[in-house]
């Protein structure tokens, strides 16, 4: 498995612990976190425990399936920056209720499902008769 995939899958694992960690510490005490913390749990669950997670799986398993190598390497290396950035920027700006960061982390986290999408899709597109 390439390097890049184990560190989606560890940082979605992270990810999920972390997100479990604000549930439970707002169950015990509402008041513990400041912010829009359901927002904050929701996006770290989704964003980043489900989506890293799916970025690590589909990396290393859509290419096999295609029978062609990932379209590009780069952009795959991209993403991961691009989506580590924006989760940590969203999540500060949820919970410090700043709309700035939670615009730019939004925008760096679609950016980096959309380099997801594009390169997926022309991984696994057809390449010739046959195919």
């Amino acid at each position: 498995m390439h390097k890049r995939n184990r560190i989606y899958i560890t940082i979605g694992l992270i990810y999920g612990i972390a997100g479990g960690l604000v549930a439970l510490t707002r169950l015990i005490d509402p008041t513990l976190i400041p912010g829009n913390v359901p927002r904050a749990h929701g996006h770290i669950m989704l964003l980043g425990f489900f989506l890293m997670f799916i970025y690590g799986v589909g990396f290393h398993v859509l290419p096999r399936f295609s029978g062609f190598p990932l379209y590009s390497e780069r952009m795959a290396n991209w993403q991961l920056y691009f989506a580590n950035a924006g989760l940590p920027i969203m999540i500060a700006g949820w919970l410090s209720l700043n709309n700035l960061l939670v615009v730019t982390g939004g925008v760096l986290s679609y950016a980096a499902i959309l380099m997801f999408g594009v390169n997926m899709l022309l991984t696994v597109k057809s390449k010739g008769p046959g195919r």
